[in-house]
């Protein structure tokens, strides 16, 4: 178990599903101590409904994220070299982040999370795959950072 980083950033491929899950999960868990983004290799995709739908069954509201690129913090100013802490999620977001970190001295750890776009033909079947994501998401969490923090 380590203790909170000051800040963390959470990346995958679009922005859109496994990085703001864990960004919202973050923040709820832990609290406001730990300043949390999230970005992706891409932006071209909103965040995900059923990514939204599965937050929402455990109070972590995702409904007003609005997805950002490596690029796009970059044109804003928020440089990767001011994170603690890089938690890819994606093996495509990995490698971007090493590509941009090799110049600073920060931690880039990646943890395989499944991508459950494409997953399952009903809707029951989809947010079965989005909940496995979003509970290998808090396992992680809890595992790096131990039991949440904050009270519900």
């Amino acid at each position: 178990m380590h203790p909170l980083p000051q800040s963390v950033l959470f990346c995958c491929d679009h922005n859109a599903v496994r990085s703001p899950m864990a960004e919202g999960i973050m923040k709820k868990f832990y609290g406001t101590g730990t300043y949390v983004q999230s970005a992706g290799v891409h932006n071209d995709m909103e965040i995900d409904g059923f990514c939204i739908a599965v937050c929402q069954e455990i109070d972590v509201e995702l409904a007003r994220h609005r997805s950002r690129s490596f690029d796009m913090m970059q044109e804003w100013g928020d440089d990767l070299s001011s994170f603690d802490l890089v938690v890819a999620l994606s093996p495509a977001s990995q490698r971007r982040a090493l590509e941009l970190t090799r110049f600073f001295h920060l931690d880039v750890e990646y943890w395989p999370i499944m991508d459950p776009t494409g997953l399952g033909e009903t809707r029951a079947e989809k947010l079965h795959h989005y909940r496995q994501t979003r509970d290998q998401i808090i396992k992680h969490l809890k595992e790096r950072w131990g039991e949440p923090t904050e009270r519900s």
